[in-house]
């Protein structure tokens, strides 16, 4: 199942949906039988796409990729084919976990320091009503200890499986073992755990709407600037590149 209106940036699809629209999506992927992945993408991960063909392969193969980035937004009016809407994806799985509370669904939480996933999923519990995060653990294992935790995922009955590693490894992680998980999504979501557990503050809603949620956490971590500061480099690169 592939959405069929995108956009490609850079050589690579992104799917031109707004967060209805991949909410929409995801609840069809909840009556599959197979996992699905799904991407929130960003211009860094773009640029490691340009790089790394195993990545882009990823891309490519990923049932759901939506523009998570303010960047890709800039992009695609440089292109020409203006995004409806940017998709963040702590939003889009905050939505997509009130959708399985409604459905009696659950969720298995992987990834960032001890303790953080844990403390997200109790947070969340108490914030949407029949939420149940069956099982979490924290993004500190070896590539020995995989298997007994993909045990672990499936043993726990989780429908979906949110990543919490850093891009690409998440999304490497998913497709390696998609196969093998019994969940219907997996999707990468970055730091939002660090969000829901009250290790990381929100931007206000300000910062959000005007699409300037970087300059908010550029003031929480500072060390973030090498990163924005490949932004225009980002832009350059797409308004000069021949798909």
């Amino acid at each position: 199942m592939k959405v069929n209106n995108f956009i490609k940036i850079l050589g690579i699809n992104i799917d031109k949906v707004t967060k209805a629209e991949a909410l929409g999506i995801f609840e069809g992927f909840l009556e599959d039988s197979s996992c699905k992945q799904i991407v929130t993408l960003n211009p860094e991960m773009l640029i490691e796409a340009q790089k790394n063909p195993d990545f882009r392969a990823l891309l490519s193969e990923s049932e759901l990729v939506f523009p998570d980035g303010v960047g890709l937004v800039y992009a695609s009016k440089i292109k020409g084919q203006p995004l409806d809407e940017r998709v963040t994806g702590i939003d889009f799985t905050y939505d997509a976990l009130k959708l399985l509370a409604k459905k009696n669904m659950t969720a298995y939480f992987l990834g960032a320091k001890p303790g953080i996933a844990e403390a997200a999923a109790r947070n969340l519990e108490k914030e949407i009503p029949a939420l149940k995060i069956v099982g979490a653990h924290d993004g500190y294992f070896k590539p020995e200890d995989e298997a007994a935790l993909i045990e672990d995922i499936n043993a726990s009955g989780a429908d979906m499986l949110c990543l919490a590693l850093g891009a690409p490894k998440q999304e490497f992680f998913a497709n390696k073992y998609k196969d093998k998980l019994n969940c219907k999504v997996a999707i990468g979501i970055g730091g939002s755990f660090d969000v829901w557990s009250g290790t990381l503050k929100r931007a206000p809603q300000f910062y959000i709407d005007h699409n300037i949620e970087w300059l908010y956490r550029l003031m929480q971590e500072p060390s973030r600037i090498k990163r924005i500061a490949k932004l225009p480099l980002f832009l350059l690169k797409v308004a000069v590149y021949k798909e």
